[in-house]
């Protein structure tokens, strides 16, 4: 990784959008701070597209895509879109209602005998508001060891869920998107940007595990100073880091860059 100050005018000025993750990027601990959402605004004014890419729930979704200056908002790990569209916010998704019902109930059942398994598990306290996934606090307000998240992970693996690690969240799934294939799709399908161009041009903002695909397949990438928890277990890690935490790391990155873009 490089330090943020490193980055050229040239590739500044090449990026087309940004794509952010929310938690312990843009939110502090679950909060948005005025420093981070001023970012966002920034963004927004100097002509860039912004798109949120979260492990959250489809239910923050929906008040995100409707309240915040982005283009988008891409929720549960890739699985489920929203888009304003009008006064109005509209819903997208790949998996039809019939098969979102039966990967639900097949879902639910896994996780009941996971947390057979291991008691000690509790459920994110955002579950209500989820569709594709099945989420486990093992960083928010439960503090999981490492090694009995391992657990978790690989049995659930041999299970067939998917399964996805946040900063603060243990995600379980039928559904085969991550991040960044469900960037790519909305940006292809709602916004029409191609995705090889898409690559090239939009530039990723992350903190965590979770977002190891969007690490891996965009070409420009950015973490907050607090990704370094978990750069040894990334195969690729974010290109640039800023020196902040959080969301004053996010706010330091769109500074940079909108000051080497000459916005």
């Amino acid at each position: 990784m490089r330090p943020l100050d490193q980055i050229t005018e040239e590739e500044a000025r090449r990026v087309e959008g940004l794509i952010l993750d929310l938690d312990d990027t843009i939110l502090d601990h679950g909060y948005l701070e005025e420093e981070a959402f001023g970012a966002l605004h920034r963004v927004a004014r100097s002509g860039l597209l912004s798109l949120i890419a979260t492990g959250r729930p489809a239910g923050w979704g929906e008040v995100l895509a409707r309240q915040w200056p982005v283009a988008g908002v891409v929720t549960e790990n890739g699985a489920v879109a929203f888009q304003r569209i009008g006064a109005g916010v509209e819903r997208f998704e790949r998996v039809s209602p019939g098969e979102r019902q039966q990967r639900r109930h097949l879902l639910e059942c896994r996780v009941e005998a996971l947390q057979e398994r291991f008691p000690e598990l509790r459920l994110a306290d955002d579950n209500g508001l989820r569709r594709s996934d099945i989420t486990l606090d093992v960083g928010e307000r439960e503090q999981v060891p490492a090694g009995l998240v391992r657990e978790v992970v690989a049995l659930a693996k041999s299970w067939g869920l998917r399964v996805t690690v946040s900063s603060i969240h243990l995600h379980l799934s039928l559904d085969g998107d991550d991040k960044a294939s469900g960037v790519l799709w909305f940006l292809r399908e709602r916004l029409g940007v191609d995705p090889t161009r898409a690559l090239g041009r939009w530039a990723f903002v992350g903190d965590s595990l979770n977002d190891a695909p969007c690490f891996g397949a965009f070409s420009l990438t950015f973490g907050v100073a607090n990704v370094s928890r978990y750069v040894s277990q990334l195969s690729r890690p974010p290109r640039y880091v800023a020196k902040g935490e959080r969301g004053a790391g996010f706010a330091e990155i769109v500074g940079m860059l909108l000051a080497r873009r000459g916005s």
